[in-house]
Parts: structure tokens; sequence; C-alpha cells
């Protein structure tokens, strides 16, 4: 569904115990052994092929082939000897039944968009899939026929229609258009619907995705001019999974909402289309001369509207239930069959989705190959793994999410850590994840070759980070990863999750530690995210050629694994999380400083009377509102908590470092049930804000961010958004968790030191 970018590592002690009678007479292989015996089984040739295979034909849910590739990747997991299955929801999925987007009346009408993709010659599969493949569409908008003028937007976000608003131009009754960019799609139609857009259309503007960023596929592998992007508009925000059984399972007797009592199903109806028909609609706008900042790169002067007839809108679909098909493998522990390390992609796509989602699928299935011909040869993993190929994570994170939902008790009970992909190209390592993981993800960075430069991936991004750093216009985020990876001895930062593939669930629901990890900055898959042409062709010759990155996430991943389920001791290093969370704080206080000065500064502005905007001449002047003087907040608890959680997880990572090797089993076996749960302390029971569903108080998806992480959430948007009470009541409660989280750490030192 999505693209990372971050980086994360630890290693503990990864002893392996004799656990078979064929390995009783001679000492277990060392870690670095048993890694390269996995490396050896990974091939890439047979990846491709797979990669043929799945991506075939359309696989979007409720399709045969989605059900066929889950009944094909169970079979492999079997005959590798996986104790596997398939677990079924039944979920509300909408599909197309008609759709309609012209212009009526005006000098360019009449006009009919195609919302269908042409094939391209020499793409066998484009053109072997375009009868089955969906048509222009976004899951999850709302039905609907509707006749209005049509006003641009520019990307649709909340400063767009303040801009509007100060242009004097209103959305209300009309039919926007609104470019792909600067935020989730599913907010563009969300912020519409909220200030009373009747209809909503979006495109791919070619200055962000086309001919302005190189050549179209064929011939390169940009967005084509009469290719879409679909996807879902579901208000994931509120809630992922299926829009009907928010917090249960959605298995057949589950009790469900009504479509029209769900709240993450909008309400106006909502198509993407290419930018060969956007052009014919934009240019027919008349209004204002858009700002500079609103100008894409089609060969028109860019209106805002309305004007130049109006738009007929219609959609219309099929409602009903669909099946999801969820693929879960187990290779059981030998020592500590409770404890999981859980790993997963998705195999579902909007199309073919050979990049998105199956380049990461083709990993996994690698992996456990591997891990499949490691346990038939003699090893055992300690502890448990789960392997889990997801079906519906592009309509909102439906398999992942009804999976999580139903095993929640289980999960929080055995779960160590949940380790994602999804798609994967040609480039550099990133992960972002749960912050105590970062020296885990590090070292198993520094011992994966990277196969273009034949440095390790990590030091490869070390280079990558420091030069990016040194390049004019560098943003405050970039200088300080940079500043990191110049020096050799810390490890790089990794970055907070947000949302956008299967993670979520688990870190943000059920507070199971996650690592989300992949490759990527070289090979050029966003010029065909969610078309027609993300196909075995477009990946193999664009993405990643020969298949090398996808093999190497395998062996990348495929280390964490082996690590996290053989290691005698946790491998988390909790300073690095209380550090990071200490930023987090101090950034949100120097956030409620600036909101403050913007307050006082608006003020100021609207007694000079001056409301043009400096930095856009070309925008209307217009009286901007005014802002309510800001409160000085009260960080005295957050601080306190901040300055406990750093102590007691130098204590702890201490300790453990000192004490660790001469633990007894019993002590180990204590401490690794003291350890599970403490991700599970950072929930707290009231949720957040407007959507209790999200529970943790350090990552969130943003509200109007969509995938982008917000840390720190309760606090940090409720002072972005000015709702000030609401900001001291979540210093108090990231307080409390931070403080659980604390108090966690100090009962397993206890354990460490013997008391």
């Amino acid at each position: 569904m999505k693209r990372r970018v971050r980086l994360s590592a630890l290693f503990a002690a990864c002893a392996l115990g004799a656990v078979s009678s064929a390995w009783a007479a001679a000492p277990p292989p060392r870690p670095a052994d048993l890694e390269a015996r996995f490396d050896s089984q990974i091939d890439p040739a047979e990846m491709g092929r797979w990669l043929k295979q799945l991506a075939y034909e359309p696989n979007h849910v409720g399709s045969a082939h989605d059900k066929a590739n889950a009944e094909w990747i169970l079979a492999q997991l079997k005959a590798w000897g996986w104790d596997a299955h398939i677990e079924v929801f039944e979920v509300l999925y909408p599909t197309p039944i008609s759709e309609t987007l012209e212009l009526v009346g005006g000098p360019s009408a009449p006009f009919k968009a195609t919302l269908q993709e042409p094939p391209i010659p020499g793409d066998a599969s484009s053109l072997r899939a375009q009868a089955t493949a969906l048509p222009a569409y976004v899951a999850y908008q709302g039905d609907g026929d509707v006749t209005a003028p049509l006003v641009y937007v520019n990307y649709g976000m909340p400063a767009d229609y303040d801009a509007l608003e100060r242009m004097g131009v209103s959305v209300k009754g009309k039919i926007v258009i609104a470019r792909y960019g600067a935020g989730w799609r599913g907010l563009k139609p969300k912020l519409a619907e909220d200030h009373g857009a009747v209809g909503c259309i979006i495109y791919s503007d070619p200055h962000d995705d086309g001919y302005a960023t190189g050549d179209v596929y064929p011939k390169g592998a940009a967005r084509p001019p009469h290719g879409f992007q679909r996807g879902s508009v579901a208000d994931m925000t509120l809630y992922p999974g299926d829009p009907l059984t928010p917090g249960v399972g959605a298995t057949k007797d589950a009790k469900r909402l009504t479509r029209e009592t769900a709240k993450t199903v909008l309400k106006i109806p909502t198509l993407p289309i290419s930018y060969a028909d956007a052009q014919v609609l934009l240019a027919s706008l008349g209004g204002h001369v858009a700002p500079a900042s609103w100008r894409g790169s089609l060969p028109i002067t860019y209106h805002v509207g309305p004007g130049g007839g109006q738009v007929h809108l219609a959609v219309k679909s099929d409602w009903s239930l669909k099946r999801l098909y969820d693929v879960i493998g187990t290779l059981h522990g030998s020592e500590e069959p409770d404890e999981w390390i859980i790993r997963g992609n998705h195999h579902d796509g909007w199309v073919m989705g050979a990049s998105d989602p199956l380049s990461g699928q083709i990993a996994l299935l690698a992996e456990a190959k591997a891990l499949g011909g490691l346990e038939q040869s003699g090893w055992r993993p300690k502890r448990t793994i789960v392997y889990t190929s997801w079906d519906g994570e592009e309509p909102m994170l439906l398999g992942s999410t009804e999976w999580a939902e139903t095993h929640a008790a289980e999960l929080k009970a055995k779960g160590l850590v949940y380790i994602n992909s999804d798609s994967n190209a040609r480039g550099y390592f990133n992960a972002e994840g749960s912050h105590d993981f970062q020296h885990f993800v590090n070292e198993v960075a520094a011992d994966v070759k990277d196969p273009e430069t034949g440095a390790s991936v990590r030091d490869r991004l070390r280079a990558r980070e420091a030069v990016l750093a040194s390049e004019p216009g560098a943003s405050e985020e970039i200088k300080q990863l940079g500043k990191v990876a110049l020096d050799p001895s810390k490890d790089l930062l990794i970055g907070p999750l947000g949302s956008g593939s299967d993670y979520s669930a688990y870190l943000q629901h059920l507070g199971l530690a996650a690592i989300d990890v992949g490759y990527g900055g070289e090979g050029a898959s966003g010029g065909v995210y969610h078309s027609l042409y993300d196909d075995y062709e477009h990946h193999s010759r664009f993405v990643d050629p020969g298949f090398v990155y996808d093999a190497t996430l395998a062996k990348t991943v495929g280390r964490m694994v082996i690590r996290l389920a053989d290691a005698e001791l946790p491998v988390q290093r909790y300073g690095d999380f209380a550090d990071t969370v200490g930023r987090y704080a101090d950034e949100v206080k120097k956030l409620a400083d600036a909101k403050r000065d913007e307050a006082a500064g608006r003020t100021k502005m609207l007694a000079g009377g001056d409301y043009r905007l400096a930095s856009d001449p070309t925008e209307t002047s217009g009286a901007p509102a005014a802002l309510a003087a800001s409160p000085s907040l009260d960080f005295g608890p957050l601080d306190r908590a901040v300055a406990k959680l750093k102590a007691s997880a130098s204590a702890f990572d201490s300790a453990l470092a000192a004490k660790g090797p001469g633990l007894t089993k019993a002590q180990r076996v204590s401490l690794d049930a003291a350890i599970r749960p403490l991700d599970q302390s950072l929930l707290r029971e009231e949720g957040l804000p407007f959507r209790p569903w999200y529970k943790n108080m350090v990552y969130a998806p943003g509200r109007f961010t969509g995938y982008g992480a917000k840390t720190l959430p309760g606090v940090r948007e409720a002072i972005e958004e000015r709702r000030f009470a609401d900001a001291t009541t979540y210093i108090g409660l990231t307080a409390q968790a931070l403080d659980a989280y604390a108090e966690g750490l100090d009962r397993a030192r206890a354990i460490v030191d013997g008391r």
C-alpha cells in the first residue's frame, strides 16, 4: 500500500541449543553459519518465477486469482514443512458496477472520461489483464449521481481550503478536483465532504507523477498519460479494517454495523482519473488563475474555477460482503513455543500488484522456504515463528486487522514483535519501527551485503544520509540524520511508524512492537502505483532487474527472524527508545511555543491590515481568521515521565549488559515474561481524541497526514489543532503510559539483579 523511509538494529547472544537427535553429538552451528546456510537457499531467479505467477492476473479482493494465490501460498508453506492454514473473514468490500465522469455544457463539452487504462505495446500483462482489471475506482467512497460546477483545490489539504476561502471561493455544492500528493488519498474526499462538496475527483498531475519526473512507460518508468491510481479512501484515521466490525474480527457471526452507520465509509462519490482526462476538465475552468504553488505540469493555464460548464459524476457499487483469505504458517518453538515472532506481507493488489505488494511477498516466500529447509535439516527455533500472508490490505488493512482483532488476547499474551514488509525496489535499506529495536536493526543491516556496492547495507545507507544532509536546502530532519550518519560510533536512526501497511493493528491497537523493512530509492515503481501497469514486465525492467534486492530483503528479514527466534537475552536497547521519546517531547514543547507565537503574529497582522501572503503574491488578499491566544501548557508531568523513563532504561540496559550472560534459565524465562508486555503499557484505554481505536500514546498515523506518523500524537495533534484542553489531558495520559513503561523496566531489572 505504501512505501517507507528509514532504519533500526541490536543483536544479542544467539546461542542455538541442540534440539534434535541428529545434532546431539555435535555442537550447534554458530549464528553466522546458520545465516550463511539460510542465504544459500535464497534464489533470485526462483523468486522471479514466483512473481510472474502471482502477478499473472488481477489480484483484487474477491477476484478468482486472489483466492488462487492464497491457496498456492498455502500449498507451498505446507510443502516446506510449515504448519499452515487459511483463515477466512467476511468484510464489507465494495466493487464497482458503473462509473461515469463527463463534462456537460461549456465550450469543452461534450467530453466523457475513459476510466480505463489501455494496454501498453510490448507489455503482455497489461493486454491480458485489461478485461478483468478494476476500472477507475476508489474503495469506500460514497455512491451517488451528481451534476455540479467544478472547483480545483490543488492537493485538497486543509491549507488549500484556507487559501480558497481567502480567494472567496466556496466548494459547497460543487465537485472538487484535487491532485494526488501532499497528503493521503482518503483525506481529499473527506475534507471535500467536510467543506460541503458533493463529489470529488483525484488525478495524478505529471508534475508529481508523470512526464515531468521522467520518461513515461514503456520508454521509462513514469506514469503514462492514461494511467491512474486506484486506492482506498476509507477514513483509516478513525480505524483500519472492516468498516462494519471495528474492534472485533469480521468472522461469519460477528455483530456488524450497517453501512450507513459505519464512520469510515465516506458520503460523496469519488473517482480517480488520468492526467490526460484531467487536462480537459481543468482547461474548462474559469475563475482566478491558480496560485503559482498550485500549478502542475499540464500545458494549460491552471484556474481555480468554477466556470466553463458542469461535471456529471456518478458511481454505483456492489456493497456486499466479500471473503478474505489470510494464509497463516507456523514453525513451532522448541523451548518457548508461547513466544511468537510474527512476520507479514500481503498478497492482494489493486490490479496485478507486481511491485506493490508481490515484491515483498516473494521475499517472504523465500524466507519461509529457507527457514523450512533449515528446520528439515535439524535446526528448530527456540521461539515460535508465525508467517502471515494477508489478504485485503489494499482496501484498508483488512486481513491483518481482522486477524489481529480476532486473536487479540492470544497475541497480547504471546506476541514479541511483528515484522512487516510491503513493496520493495532496488536501492537503499530503510526501516521504521519501535525504537527499542533500533540497535538490533543496525546490527542486522551491518551483516547484510549490498548487491550493488559490496558494502553492508548499513554502510551504504550511512553514506547516503551523509550526502543528503550536505545538499543545499536539506531539511532539519535530514541534517539530523546526516549528523548521526557521519559518526560511525552511532547507530543510524529509525523513523516512527504511522500507517499504510499491515503493522498498524499490532503496534497501535494491541501494543506489540513492530518493524517495517524494505529497500528502495533507485528502482522506480511510483509511476505505476496502483495501476494496470504494476506488472511483471515493469518490475523486472525498472524496479528490481534480476530480483536482487527482493532477494536482499529476504536475507535481511530472515536474519531478523532467526536472531529474534533464538536470542538468549532481550535484543532491545531501551535507552534508544527513551532518548527518542525525549526528542519527541522536546518537539511538542517547541510546537507549543510556535503556536503561541503564531497567535500573537496573527493578532499583529490583523491590527495592521496587511493580509497579503508575501510568499505567493498571486494569491488574492483576504483577512484570515483571528486565533485565540495560546495558553501556557504545563509539561511538567511529561518532563518527569521522560526523565524517569531515561533513568529506568539506562539502569536496565546497564544491568543486562553486565549480568545478562550469567542469568539462569529460570531468570531468563522470567525476564522474557516481564519484557513481553512492555509495549502494551504504552496503550491507554481512552485512545486518542476522536479515534479511540488508536490507543498507543507514542505512535499513530496523523489525522491529517494519513500514512505519515505523529509521535506523542495525543499531545502533538491537540497543539497543532489548538485544542489546548485536550493537550493538557494527553500530557497526563502520555506521562502515565511512559511511567508504566518505566515501571515495567524496573521490574525487569530486578529480575536481572536477582531481586
